[in-house]
């Protein structure tokens, strides 16, 4: 690696510490009243996976929940009652994932090694050409990976032969947090500073390319904005988050703004077809209609707790805190309608849905399974 490659890299620890205190600002939580409960969930299964430091996102394919844990385990869990199918060690510690496609799940590791597995045993390693921090996609036979010097990667998928990379340009900083990758229909849309590009995954040439947010800071620092995970898909419509910086959505088929609107936050989004869910930076949550990015409510429910991304779930939103709570809320006025507990520690990964159950993973590697009744 180079010497100027590696200066680069060496400050991505200090631009993701910048951003947890930004985003936290360090004061009081909001205070939270009586759990009045109106709408009934019930606790499923508990399970453990190992302490989580850094957001690994699970995979959901079907019934089989795929999960890592930052010392190197990735372990797959039935939905319906949260035991283990298989569980293996990977050997260093994971800095992405998981991605999966039901058959082959992916992490990356931080000796920049991609490590593709199936049914519990490792299938093969491949180098990248420098950290990542975005969960693979496992699609097509193909295993697609963006590294944190903004280079996109395409390996074989049984062998983990490299089949293309595609390099571009962008600013001298790069986000320690996942950032976007995912398929649609035929065209793998990628994240790359504040753009939402379009890529030919046969080949990596470039399909369309659409501004999300435009770099307007006097230095790197303020100048970065590049988009973070998770991205929300409704259709060909895909909706991200520039970094403390604005949210946006993009017709994926024809690569087209639809509209772009400011906001402050440093987490992914959640939405439908309907609506748009984000967490500002100071614990605000926005709503935006999807069609036009109008905003639909906000709410101060809950400032300052260190909220993850939202998951929309019927006629509710569930959002993780730093305290291990998820709380759930109406999704026409952001209500409270219930809160569940776990074991205290952050809800260091954004919920998921699998199937009927609402999962959650906690720092200290709780896994939790919640079914709403």
């Amino acid at each position: 690696m180079s010497p100027r490659r590696l200066g680069r890299l060496a400050l991505l620890g200090f631009i993701a510490a910048l951003a947890a205190c930004s985003s936290t600002d360090k004061l009081k939580p909001a205070e939270l009243g009586p759990n009045v409960v109106l709408q009934p969930v019930r606790a499923a299964w508990t399970a453990q996976i190992g302490s989580v430091a850094f957001p690994l996102q699970p995979s959901v394919q079907g019934s089989t929940l795929t999960l890592a844990a930052s010392d190197g385990t990735v372990a797959a869990l039935d939905v319906l009652s949260g035991r283990d199918l298989w569980r293996v060690q990977v050997g260093a510690r994971i800095t992405a994932g998981v991605g999966g496609d039901g058959k082959t799940a992916a992490v990356v590791t931080d000796e920049n090694d991609v490590v593709a597995i199936e049914s519990g045993r490792v299938l093969w390693r491949q180098k990248l050409p420098a950290q990542a921090y975005t969960p693979p996609l496992v699609a097509g036979g193909r295993v697609f990976v963006v590294s944190a010097d903004r280079s996109v990667t395409a390996l074989d998928g049984a062998s983990g032969r490299k089949l293309w990379t595609q390099q571009r340009p962008g600013d001298a900083l790069v986000l320690k947090q996942s950032g976007v990758l995912l398929a649609v229909a035929d065209t793998l849309v990628v994240g790359q500073s504040g753009h939402l590009i379009g890529l030919n995954p046969s080949n990596g040439s470039v399909r369309w390319d659409s501004t999300i947010a435009t770099a307007r800071g006097t230095n790197d620092v303020e100048r970065l904005i590049d988009l973070v995970g998770r991205a929300s898909r409704s259709g060909n419509g895909v909706c991200a988050r520039a970094f403390q910086s604005s949210v946006g959505c993009v017709d994926a088929g024809r690569g087209q703004l639809l509209w772009s609107k400011k906001s402050n936050g440093s987490v992914g989004l959640g939405g439908d077809d309907k609506l748009l869910i984000g967490a500002e930076a100071d614990g605000k949550l926005l709503a935006w209609n999807r069609v036009d990015g109008e905003r639909a409510w906000s709410s101060e429910l809950l400032m300052h707790r260190e909220l993850s991304a939202p998951l929309l779930v019927g006629k509710s939103v569930v959002v993780g805190d730093g305290t291990g709570l998820l709380h759930v809320l109406s999704r026409e006025n952001a209500s409270p309608l219930n809160r569940l507990t776990t074991d205290g520690s952050a809800i260091s990964v954004s919920p998921v849905l699998a199937g009927k159950t609402i999962v959650a993973v906690t720092r200290n590697g709780g896994v939790y399974g919640f079914v709403p009744e």
